[in-house]
């Protein structure tokens, strides 16, 4: 087990059931010695458990034997991972010490994965990687305090029988560098909006003058009708990467239709594609996160999204304004939003605005959530409320 070599008391604990909280942790590790602090890890926005959660001790030597005695087991049913709390994320990002292992037999968990390499020397994270129902995936993961030990994990270990199944183990690499690599070595390419009459070997003839093909075929559906896609792997990475440049986006005479253009890409494997989808769904996320959107309500009927815009013009830039209608009628719901550019002209906005007459009418001003985030905020409060009732008693 790798202690950091600055004596440290702080856990990370991972792998938890959603249902478990700082409570249940409490009674969990109070039986190793004093807790200073526990802090389950939530959503910022619904404030449900994100499956991890912190345990600072009073004494390092408390959290040290709780990681000896408590990691591997279960909490609230589910198998927990217990490691120190290594403030500096370079350690993790960087990758080094961590291998990556696959074609894992459905038995082998996160202690037995811990048993089997902790031979070659200090681990900081064990974690076979489980689906929805807690079954193995057949791969997990293993981070060495020392990139040696995790050179020495692969030599000895690549090929093994590990519970009667042969494992592949090497050097784990991050997603975005394997993608990376891959950029800079593929030969297999991705065809479409070809001719669908032409044949393999008129294909073959084409993209041949780019350089020599190790292999080139037509996807055909099972009544014998192409389904338009060909897939052409070259000998030579610069072959691969000159056909691309040149034959994407063209209309070459007699292998493109009249009005089409060829699609000539690097052929991508369903993760990629998945990954790079996530990519870009979060990079939105991100954009529109700069936007601070408030919601406004209380709102007169004669209130429109023009006169909101100008009640709220004063105090920065809007992207965008909006009063909500009855689809039936356009009648106003008495309710709108407001999308700043700038978070702090939004909170600016907020804080003058709320209780502002308009028409008539206080507004209310808050930070717009989603349905289900405020439903989850109403409950915290409801069940704080309920507490604080049961704890004080009622006035006499």
């Amino acid at each position: 087990m790798a202690r950091p070599q600055n004596p440290s008391s702080s856990l990370y604990v991972g792998d938890l059931d959603p249902s478990v909280s700082e409570a249940i942790l409490f009674d969990v590790f109070r039986e190793i010695g004093p807790v200073l602090s526990i802090r389950v890890c939530r959503d910022a926005t619904t404030k449900k458990s994100l499956g991890y959660a912190y345990v600072n001790f009073q004494n390092p030597l408390d959290a040290e034997r709780a990681i000896l005695t408590m990691n591997h087991t279960k909490i609230k049913g589910r198998m927990c991972r217990i490691m120190w709390c290594r403030r500096d994320p370079s350690l993790r990002k960087s990758g080094a010490g961590n291998i990556f292992i696959k074609n894992l037999a459905p038995d082998i968990d996160n202690k037995a994965l811990h048993d089997t390499f902790q031979a070659f020397g200090d681990i900081l994270s064990c974690k076979v990687v489980t689906d929805e129902d807690e079954k193995s995936k057949g791969y997990g993961f293993v981070h060495f305090e020392k990139d040696e030990a995790a050179d020495k994990a692969v030599e000895k270990v690549n090929g093994m029988l590990l519970n009667g199944q042969q494992v592949y183990v090497g050097k784990f690499q991050r997603k975005d560098k394997k993608l990376q690599d891959l950029h800079e070595t593929f030969t297999n390419l991705y065809v479409k909006n070809f001719d669908p009459s032409i044949d393999e070997a008129t294909l073959k003839d084409f993209f041949s003058q780019f350089g020599e093909i190790q292999s080139l075929s037509i996807q055909v559906s099972n009544d014998g009708e192409t389904r338009g896609v060909a897939y052409v792997n070259y000998n030579k990475h610069e072959d691969a990467a000159a056909a691309v440049e040149n034959a994407n986006d063209s209309c070459p005479e007699g292998i493109a239709p009249e009005g089409k253009k060829l699609v000539v890409l690097r052929h991508q494997k369903k993760s990629e594609r998945e990954f790079q989808k996530k990519a870009q769904l979060k990079e939105k996320q991100q954009e529109f996160l700069k936007y601070t959107n408030l919601y406004v309500k209380n709102l007169d009927d004669t209130v429109t999204s023009e006169t909101l815009k100008d009640a709220f013009a004063e105090y920065g830039q809007i992207m965008s304004v909006r009063v909500m209608t009855h689809p039936d009628s356009s009648v106003s719901k008495g309710f709108g939003f407001v999308s700043f550019k700038d978070a702090d002209a939004a909170k600016n906005a907020m804080n003058q605005m709320n209780g502002r007459m308009l028409s008539g009418k206080p507004l209310y001003v808050t930070l717009a959530q989603k349905k289900d985030a405020r439903k989850a905020q109403l409950e915290t409060l409801y069940r704080n409320g309920r507490s604080m009732g049961m704890m004080g008693g009622g006035a006499n």
